[in-house]
């Protein structure tokens, strides 16, 4: 990895490494669809004027199919899950179970593109060790009470949809520029949520604590907005394959943030499952490929 792919990793892990503890401090004030709907309209604020001024909108808007195929898969359904999963499991787990990204990059990049290199037993078997170890945290902390297997399928289903939206991003939107077909991807994330947010959301801002107000802000301005065009300057930097092991630094830095801040306990679960899930982390990103794909 280059100096400046290595940069991006570490500033992109950071950054999607956030947005788990500020979910949880602006839910105290916030329903899931306006949290939703703010982070997507704070961010295209942001992205639509300065693609504008970069000439890039207009290939984005040309590409709309396929932009709204990213903006479904990250975004309209990942972010609903996510955030509503926030009010029932612990932030830092969201971020650890976020961490079968890459498991789930494997299973497509083998079973869908053929992609030789991910059928070898190495990252096959690193996608096995890694669910074991999903497994083995959601049986055990299911066993104790300490989490709702129901929340914990819908951060796993929020992580297909990470694992599918930049691979049909890499795929058809390569000429696209990422603030384009991110601000455009936000503003019709906004449409979607907009009747369901709208009808509370006066009420919700005029009565929000400051720490939730705070909260939406970081996540629609750093944790969407700045965080998404570093990481497709990620994917052109590294690829794809890489690029999905920021899952490493986010789920640390999450896990850092629930304990330290939330006081959010160390299970039996997690002792169990981060050791298997690190594991198969390495064996399923050191065995794939970049995608070599063509250019739309």
């Amino acid at each position: 990895m280059t100096q400046k792919g290595l940069i991006l990793f570490l500033l992109t892990g950071f950054f999607w490494g956030l947005p788990y503890f500020f979910i949880v401090l602006a839910l105290d004030s916030f329903s899931t669809p306006s949290i939703v709907f703010l982070r997507v309209v704070l961010g295209a604020l942001v992205l639509i004027p300065y693609a504008i001024y970069a000439g890039g909108l207009a290939k984005a808007i040309k590409a709309w199919p396929y932009v709204a195929v990213f903006a479904v898969t990250e975004m309209v359904v990942p972010w609903w899950l996510i955030t509503e999963a926030g009010k029932h499991i612990p932030s830092g787990l969201s971020g650890l179970l976020v961490a079968t990204v890459p498991f789930f990059v494997v299973a497509i990049l083998a079973i869908f593109l053929k992609d030789r290199k991910a059928l070898r037993l190495r990252p096959l078997s690193g996608m096995l060790i890694g669910f074991l170890g999903v497994a083995a945290l959601v049986g055990v902390d299911s066993l104790t009470g300490a989490i709702d297997p129901l929340y914990v399928l819908f951060v796993i289903l929020a992580s297909l949809g990470y694992a599918v939206a930049p691979i049909v991003a890499n795929i058809k939107l390569r000429d696209v520029s990422s603030a384009s077909m991110i601000g455009l991807s936000m503003l019709m994330v906004s449409v979607v949520y907009a009747p369901f947010a709208l009808p509370n959301l006066g009420s919700e801002v005029m009565n929000a604590s400051m720490q939730s107000l705070v909260a939406v802000l970081v996540l629609g301005l750093v944790c969407s907005a700045l965080a998404f065009v570093l990481f497709f300057m990620l994917i052109k930097e590294v690829g794809p394959a890489k690029s999905s092991l920021i899952t490493y630094l986010n789920t640390a830095v999450a896990l850092f943030l629930g304990i330290v801040f939330l006081s959010e306990p160390i299970t039996i679960g997690l002792l169990i499952g981060i050791p298997l899930i690190t594991i198969g982390l390495v064996l399923a990103g050191g065995g794939s490929k970049d995608i070599e794909t063509p250019k739309t």
